[in-house]
């Protein structure tokens, strides 16, 4: 059986939202969508995201090291979300292996939230339905595109290609050969729900730090006072700039 999904570098992430924001632009207006947001600009915003980039930093000072680790729907081979969907809202596909919710039978009463250990669903706040990562479902199958770009929006925009896309039951899939070559793993398999999304673990380098470089140093300019200082006189940025 097919089963697509993600495999993701955590060694190449960096961070950049890429991912996040093609993903919010796709499916806010495709078939997911609209994705609402209430107040984005102000000081408690609120939204409905699909893909969120969580950051952190590990180690002790000096040696840190900050990472960046994606996640959204893990598109389980045995989602919990789907047996406690009183609706049948929430289900799996068999031809693909792609988790989706139904909205038309969907009452958001989020047994699926709390039934997902991953936290990979969201309520829409103004629609009151469950929303989730769909794999661009309405574009990976779209024909009118390229064959290229028959691929999720977030996988598309990675600038670093941390982002892989395929059948990982296939074993001579390129998203297969990452997991083997790589070492992937599956995000707390305890759980028993064998995610089809894969992570690749981050290499471990040695850093090397020397003590001077934990030393605060001023700009030896500044200490000598050579700073260069414009003249009174001289014309100003408004002055010679036209904005």
């Amino acid at each position: 059986m097919t089963q697509l999904a993600l495999v993701i570098d955590l060694n190449v992430c960096v961070g950049c939202d890429a991912c996040v924001t093609s993903c919010k632009q796709w499916n806010t207006s495709g078939a997911a969508g609209p994705l609402a947001d209430f107040n984005p600009y102000e000081a408690d915003p609120t939204g409905t995201f699909f893909n969120r980039v969580q950051t952190f930093e590990v180690g002790t000072f000096p040696r840190t090291e900050t990472v960046h680790f994606p996640k959204s729907c893990l598109h389980c081979e045995d989602p919990p979300c789907v047996p406690v969907c009183p609706t049948g809202a929430s289900y799996k596909r068999a031809e693909d292996g792609i988790v989706l919710v139904d909205y038309d039978k969907c009452i958001g009463c989020k047994y699926c939230s709390w039934a997902c250990p991953y936290g990979a669903r969201e309520q829409d706040e103004q629609r009151k339905v469950m929303t989730k990562c769909t794999l661009c479902v309405d574009r990976i199958y779209d024909t009118a595109l390229p064959e290229r770009e028959r691929r999720p929006a977030c996988v598309l925009a990675c600038p670093t290609s941390a982002r892989l896309f395929g059948d990982i039951h296939d074993p001579a899939s390129a998203v297969s050969e990452a997991i083997r070559e790589s070492a992937g793993y599956a995000l707390m398999p305890e759980w028993g729900t064998h995610p089809a999304n894969h992570y690749l673990p981050r290499r471990k380098t040695a850093l090397r730090i020397h003590d001077d470089e934990l030393q605060r140093a001023d700009n030896p300019l500044k200490i000598d006072g050579l700073l260069p200082k414009p003249s009174k006189s001289d014309p100003a940025l408004d002055d010679v700039t036209s904005w």
